[in-house]
């Protein structure tokens, strides 16, 4: 993996224009790229899972052509990015859903209205990127769909993150005071649990001392034995 701290905005895409269109080493091609010179030879290969459509670094101004002609005339030259690719990044406004996803959002909503009642509406809008008005009618089953829609996890469906869902349920959760509960029922459980295993301890100490007593028991029956084998034999 390359060292350097900045790659193409388009990794995979990028490594698949390079692999189509010129003659460089799978390893410079991973190397700009930042990624594993395997992932390159599959797509070489045609073995990646999903097909790119090729994206041109020249055009976007990350390399140059002189650039590369410098990498596919010495295998060991490193490619340098030439331009930084421009990040963008949303910070106001509703999550934006792609549009194959926004039909899931009700499935989504519905899940968290039963599983997590303490999120409130606005978090909920938030997390799923959604309306109070929507949030209201699946409530309350005035969803113009409602006879469609059926409770999914929304991490499932990809609408949120785990990390982001258990974020909010444990904000809501203390707001709500149920953190306390969880505490008296964490405490409770720790306790049931150092009871089992000291029922288990006991059980096995007793299970030691019966096999112990057994044992005894059949060295004395086998010396008894042994003892009346002698004496007939004497006999």
């Amino acid at each position: 993996m390359s060292n350097q701290s900045t790659f193409p905005l388009m990794p995979h895409a990028t490594a698949s224009w390079l692999v189509d269109n010129t003659a460089l080493t799978f390893e410079q091609i991973a190397e700009f790229c930042g990624l594993h010179i395997l992932e390159v030879q599959a797509m070489a290969d045609d073995l990646a899972g999903a097909k790119y459509t090729g994206r041109d670094p020249v055009h976007s101004g990350e390399l140059t052509q002189s650039e590369i002609e410098r990498g596919q005339a010495n295998p060991d030259y490193r490619l340098r990015m030439q331009k930084a690719p421009i990040s963008v990044s949303r910070t106001k406004g509703p999550r934006y859903t792609p549009v194959s996803k926004r039909q899931d959002k009700p499935d989504g909503i519905a899940w968290i209205l039963r599983h997590h009642p303490e999120i409130s509406d606005a978090q909920i809008g938030k997390l799923i990127g959604t309306t109070r008005n929507t949030i209201a009618a699946i409530r309350d089953r005035s969803h113009w769909n409602i006879s469609n829609i059926n409770p999914k996890d929304p991490v499932t469906l990809g609408l949120c993150s785990q990390r982001e869902l258990d974020a909010l349920v444990a904000k809501a959760a203390k707001r709500a005071g149920i953190e306390e509960d969880d505490t008296a029922n964490n405490l409770r459980l720790g306790n049931d649990r150092e009871a089992l295993i000291e029922e288990l301890r006991a059980e096995r100490e007793a299970h030691a001392k019966a096999a112990s007593q057994a044992a005894q028991e059949a060295e004395a029956a086998a010396w008894l034995e042994a003892r009346r084998a002698e004496g007939i034999s004497d006999s």
